[in-house]
């Protein structure tokens, strides 16, 4: 027992005997009261007193082994791992792992020999995590981090049977390089599939067009009509544009029972005198404007006759025309000639037409009219105008 314990007894013992002598005056104890209540508190200070004492260590320090030792430290049994490459799904692409691993010893045979505890435990739980992440893609680091967080949460006993391992604070990165190769690859395959998409819609419509639209004359009618219910005059005029597109998209000439339908096409010399542009004020060949009233008349009377301006024939007629108007008005011939281009070279003030024409080339010549020259520019066949018109 302390001194500090024996003067808390005193003064409760006191302070005890002060509190029981004032409630016997004040209640008038008899005197038999007294000497119980004295008895009472000598009890009472005796078992605190006795409560208070410390209890002795039943073994004395000399009869143990090593009294003095303290208490050995605990020993830390976890290691850091940082950047530690591991396997991923495509070739020379790894993840990085850092993770702290722990690990635990286990009971051994006696004999075994001794191991290092901590490469043993980085083993098994670098074994582990390649297993996860050998069949994952590196471009899902963020995602497969996650799942080594809960795959190595366990401990699990190594190969060798000697330490149970588990790893926490896991990391899991890729290298900068190859995030950028990724992010450029997947964009390239991106692209390369919304190209392949086109390519094969566009492939379809093709399929389409060729193979069902423009099979033949009739299909494509038909479509044209689907598209266009209320302009049948259109598709009746349009036969033999039609008949030209399926032709010329199945790479076959146009069927004998529409080439009547299709326009005649121009032969190269009038195709390169109309790309020339003659005409006045650069308008195009066999377009006359409203200042050529004998040229416009002449065009229309041909298209009339079933002929366009660019045909062989209207070119014909025109150099006659032409040649008979230099006699009557100087001014219609001009129109005509800015028109129609310049008279075929094969005529002659002198001599008959020799074969501009190629209906004409083969037919005999007949009697020309007696006492008069022939009217300039007239073919064979030709009959002269009256006299009354034609000065000679």
């Amino acid at each position: 027992m302390t001194s500090g314990h024996k003067t808390v007894a005193v003064f409760l013992t006191l302070i005890c005997g002060l509190v029981l002598t004032i409630v016997g005056f004040s209640t008038r104890w008899p005197v038999w009261a007294w000497p119980a209540a004295a008895l009472v508190l000598i009890v009472a200070t005796v078992l605190a007193v006795r409560l208070t004492v410390r209890r002795q260590d039943p073994f004395a320090s000399r009869y143990l082994q090593e009294p003095d030792r303290p208490l050995p430290p605990l020993e830390r049994r976890e290691l850091r791992i940082t950047g530690v490459a591991l396997p991923s799904q495509l070739d020379d692409y790894d993840f990085l792992l850092s993770a702290t691993v722990r690990w635990c010893p286990l009971a051994v045979p006696a004999g075994s020999p001794p191991v290092n505890q901590s490469g043993l435990a980085v083993e098994a739980v670098l074994a582990r995590a390649g297993r996860v992440t050998d069949v994952r893609h590196p471009s899902r680091s963020s995602l497969v981090e996650h799942e080594l967080n809960g795959a190595l949460a366990t401990m699990e006993e190594d190969g060798a049977g000697r330490v149970q391992a588990m790893a926490m604070n896991i990391t899991l990165t890729l290298a900068e390089e190859d995030s950028v190769r990724l992010s450029k690859l997947a964009a390239v395959r991106k692209d390369e599939a919304v190209w392949e998409h086109e390519r094969k819609y566009e492939q379809s419509r093709r399929a389409y067009l060729g193979e069902d639209v423009l099979r033949n004359t009739g299909s494509a009618v038909v479509w044209w009509l689907h598209r266009n219910e209320d302009r049948v005059d259109k598709a009746v005029k349009d036969l033999g544009l039609l008949a030209q597109l399926t032709s010329a998209a199945n790479d076959v000439d146009v069927s004998e029972r529409l080439r009547h339908l299709v326009p005649r096409p121009l032969p190269p010399q009038d195709m390169e005198r109309d790309l020339a542009g003659a005409g006045p004020a650069g308008s195009p060949a066999g377009e006359p404007s409203a200042e050529e009233p004998v040229a416009h008349a002449l065009v229309e009377f041909l298209r009339v006759a079933g002929l366009s301006p660019q045909d062989a024939t209207s070119t014909y007629v025109a150099d006659l025309l032409t040649r008979a108007f230099e006699h009557l008005d100087g001014d219609q011939s001009e129109q005509i000639r800015r028109v129609f281009g310049e008279p075929s070279s094969s005529y002659d003030d002198h001599d008959d037409y020799d074969g501009a024409h190629p209906e004409a080339a083969d037919a005999p010549e007949p009697a020309r009219p007696s006492g008069s020259h022939r009217m300039n520019g007239a073919g064979p066949g030709t009959v002269p105008p009256p006299d009354s018109t034609v000065p000679f």
